[in-house]
């Protein structure tokens, strides 16, 4: 009778794309993580060691594959124990621990904070009407940037890194030049009420950057020439205020509403393509599986350098890096969505595809702010007003985790680039660095004087920036 220690179980190696990778072997049964790295690295001929993590009937083999076993599986000998292997990302993005800077200049509360694709740039913008850029490498104000009239609610970087939009209460949009601080081109004028969101056309379909769609509380979506400063679409299907709009890699357009609906158009025409219905109240906020290799382009998190590099590629070369990345990102399927609202709930769509959903996810108690899909799509985070921050898995929608710490609501989170950290800005007036492998907060950061509204990580995973109430803009390192 083999003793307990040398037991052995069948086992194979299976992919995400479900396609099995090896023929069953036997495995002792207490091998652990690293000797399965190994063994997955040999099995798979890689030339560099690639980091994986490994999954047994959906639990996570954390020390050795006999815990993550059950009794049944254990006892039966006769089973072929199907592994699970996810690439992890091959840099490591270290948490920020501490605040380095508290820079003052606005007079007003910060309403949005955001890098730019390569994390060179930082914009922010205000309810003291105006747009600031920073520089990050003195952690100093660089530009003020005046042309609004009103509050301005949103902000958004074109995708190469060279323009920035805002838009106000005053319903007015303005492109910014980060280098110099000065407006680009004129103000474009047409939303009859104010501005809720702006998102540019990904890289990889417009590599000059032209066009920009706008949200707005009129209920309409407008597609913008930025060259020409001219409205050249506008969309009106809904019938209350657009609170969302993502300009999808496959050229279509997703807009959330407070009429409870998702609706999916085809930008280069303006057609309705298909409405998704479930929602029970106002849908606040909506992410892309794919989000983040669009806003990133053609940059690549894993080549960071802490200095920056000029970028001297072409735009045909930012293209095909940019349609290169975000294929990797859309992997096999189809781009997934996920929306969250006022009902406390959220919904996961394959809206290229269908308008059923592919999951309903309850356990929220308040209101959805914001959901974010983790750079690796792999994780859906969404944080709400109950004062939590929770975790779901990217393909299904089950329900992994919550985080709690938070003692009051949750305003916006943002993901570090290699996936395995979360910061989220809070009205307690902190901030929160969560380990997701653990599930665990991992760091604490208190320093603002009131609420914090907005929270961005950068892409190269340096630092984090945030914004609030109390009118500064903090940078935390690690």
């Amino acid at each position: 009778m083999e003793s307990e220690s040398e037991r052995r179980v069948m086992a194979c190696f299976k992919s995400e794309a479900d396609d099995a990778a090896s023929v069953p072997f036997d495995l002792p049964i207490d091998i652990t993580v690293e000797k399965l790295q190994l063994v997955c690295n040999a099995l798979l001929q890689n030339e560099e060691t690639t980091p994986y993590a490994f999954f047994v009937n959906d639990i996570e083999i954390i020390d050795t594959l006999r815990n993550a076993l059950d009794k049944d599986s254990l006892e039966n000998s006769e089973k072929v124990h199907e592994i699970l292997y996810q690439p992890q990302a091959v840099f490591k993005v270290r948490a920020v621990t501490r605040c380095t800077s508290t820079i003052e200049g606005h007079k007003e509360a910060v309403i949005s904070v955001a890098f730019s694709p390569d994390g060179r740039y930082l914009a922010s913008g205000s309810g003291d009407k105006t747009v600031r850029f920073w520089d990050i490498t003195t952690e100093t104000p660089q530009h003020l940037c005046e042309a609004h009239k009103h509050w301005v609610l949103c902000i958004a970087w074109s995708p190469d890194g060279r323009k920035l939009a805002s838009g106000c209460k005053n319903s007015q949009i303005c492109i910014w030049d980060p280098a110099t601080g000065k407006q680009i081109g004129r103000t474009l004028n047409g939303h009859r009420q104010w501005i809720t969101w702006l998102t540019w056309k990904p890289l990889h379909l417009d590599p000059d950057c032209r066009y920009l769609v706008s949200s707005s509380k009129d209920a309409t979506v407008r597609i913008w020439d930025t060259v020409l400063c001219q409205c050249k679409l506008t969309l009106s299907g809904h019938i209350q205020s657009v609170t969302c709009v993502k300009w999808g890699g496959s050229d279509l357009l997703y807009t959330s509403s407070q009429d409870r609906t998702v609706k999916v158009w085809r930008a280069e025409d303006g057609v309705l393509c298909r409405t998704l219905q479930g929602h029970g109240h106002w849908v606040n906020t909506m992410a892309l599986s794919t989000d983040y290799a669009i806003r990133t382009g053609a940059y690549d998190p894993a080549k960071a350098t802490i200095v920056h590099k000029d970028v001297l590629d072409t735009a045909e070369e930012l293209k095909n890096k940019a349609l290169e990345r975000y294929n990797a990102a859309k992997a096999a399927g189809p781009e997934r969505l996920v929306s969250g609202s006022d009902d406390f709930t959220l919904f996961l769509w394959q809206p290229e595809i269908d308008k059923k959903s592919i999951a309903r996810m309850t356990g929220h108690q308040q209101l959805i702010n914001e959901v974010l899909f983790s750079p690796d799509t792999r994780i859906i985070a969404s944080a709400s007003f109950d004062k939590s921050v929770k975790l779901w898995d990217g393909k299904s929608g089950k329900y992994l985790a919550s985080l709690r710490g938070h003692v009051n609501r949750v305003y916006q989170i943002a993901w570090s680039a290699d996936s395995r950290l979360l910061c989220s800005g809070s009205a307690d007036s902190t901030l929160k660095v969560w380990d997701i492998r653990a599930k665990k907060l991992l760091y604490d950061l208190p320093g603002h004087a009131d609420e914090v509204y907005a929270v961005d990580w950068s892409p190269d995973g340096q630092r984090v920036a945030s914004g609030g109430k109390d009118k500064v803009l903090k940078i935390w390192r690690k």
